[in-house]
């Protein structure tokens, strides 16, 4: 099965009437038709780019010491990546069609799969939004709390099941859930925002008892931090045929967060029901393809990031345990840990001194999510947030 779809045969099926589905949200049904809406949808599931509005209007403006609230990988793009964007700005005067045929290619080699098994999109949030809106129209999207989409259930069909003890997704009780109402199983894995990652064996099992009448979500933005990133994804699921989507961004250990590549792995049938909604990879542009087959190349880079990435997050767990925190050991690469003051007040006080992260509030309990920076960045993070809490 292809997906080689064009622009034209992409907004010709976004433009589908929403009459009488009676399953989704208003605003999924809007979203099924307009693209501008699913723009919306888009950014409302991508939070970290709202940040950049909390920087407009400040007076005098602040000199950003620490970028700390997006996940960001900030020892990218490699000098290999770079190399191949400059080298394929020549060649921007003619369409991708070769160069995406090559990136799935490649990717379809990396994952052990066939290339009718993968869909590319500018950055996985374009995947999760067509997934969102593709499934929402169908039922209710049934995730954990908290988790990546977990706070938007003024626009998705959300049913939410709180998180264990310990900050896992609670297998057991999303599986009791399950009733046919649910047209999905969302599942960030490592999770966002704790960081914590479920044992393969227990995912596989869930997975296994209930894809078959449910499909399952599995969103892997985070997967290459993780101690054993190769059995700790779920590809090997799709290779059994399970009904198991899976998505993938190049913007974290890649560091292309701004150059937006991304890919879902999953069964030609499956990513049949989000493409309509997608670009397909049609909205990516001949540098990024060319960057992105670099980066996936570049093992060296990629080894180096998270070297950093587990010096720089052993510094910030040191920090926290002797200033009296605690933490969620984390398999990505950010940390949560509670706080002892309004999540916005930190954030306003952080920001003064030219520090960004993000906040959560949940388990009536203040949090705060700091992402991991080189060591300049968590030094910067480290004295400002001793100051402002002493």
């Amino acid at each position: 099965m292809s997906f080689n779809i064009n622009r034209r045969d992409w907004l010709k099926k976004s433009l589908i009437a929403t009459a009488g589905l009676g399953a989704a949200s208003t605003y999924i049904q809007r979203a099924q038709a307009n693209p501008t809406v699913r723009r919306e949808l888009q950014m409302s599931l991508s939070p970290d780019f709202q940040l950049e509005k909390s920087l407009i209007g400040i007076n005098p403006p602040v000199v950003m010491k620490a970028r700390l609230g997006a996940n960001e990988n900030p020892w990218g793009p490699s000098a290999k990546t770079k190399e191949a964007l400059i080298e394929a700005v020549g060649a921007s005067n003619r369409y991708g069609m070769q160069s995406r045929s090559a990136l799935i290619k490649l990717i379809a080699e990396k994952e052990g799969v066939p290339e009718t098994h993968i869909l590319l999109g500018a950055g996985s949030s374009e995947l999760l939004t067509a997934s969102m809106v593709a499934y929402g129209l169908k039922g209710k999207i049934i995730c954990g709390d908290p988790c990546y989409i977990s706070g938007n259930e003024e626009k998705i069909p959300m049913e939410k099941v709180p998180l264990t003890k310990d900050f896992q997704y609670d297998l057991d009780a999303i599986a009791g859930r399950l009733n046919g109402s649910q047209s999905l199983v969302y599942i960030t894995n490592p999770n966002n925002p704790t960081g914590a990652i479920l044992p393969a064996d227990q995912l596989t099992a869930f997975i296994n008892k209930v894809s078959d009448k449910t499909p399952v979500l599995v969103d892997e933005a985070y997967i290459d931090y993780a101690k054993n990133p190769k059995t700790d994804a779920m590809v090997a699921s799709i290779n059994v045929g399970k009904n198991v989507l899976i998505l993938r961004t190049m913007s974290k250990l890649y560091a292309f967060a701004g150059l937006r590549v991304g890919y879902a792995i999953a069964k030609p049938e499956i990513l049949k029901t989000i493409a309509p909604y997608c670009s397909g990879g049609f909205d990516i542009s001949v540098p990024s393809f060319a960057a992105a087959i670099a980066a996936l190349k570049d093992t060296d880079f990629q080894q180096l990031t998270l070297t950093n990435t587990a010096e720089s997050k052993k510094y910030l767990y040191d920090f926290l345990t002797k200033a009296g925190y605690s933490y969620v050991p984390s398999s990505a690469n950010f940390v949560l840990f509670p706080i002892k003051m309004k999540g916005q007040d930190l954030m306003s006080k952080l920001m003064t001194e030219g520090v960004m992260v993000r906040r959560w509030e949940f388990d009536r309990q203040h949090w705060c999510r700091v992402s991991i920076g080189t060591m300049d960045e968590m030094k910067a993070f480290t004295e400002a947030f001793s100051k402002i809490t002493s």
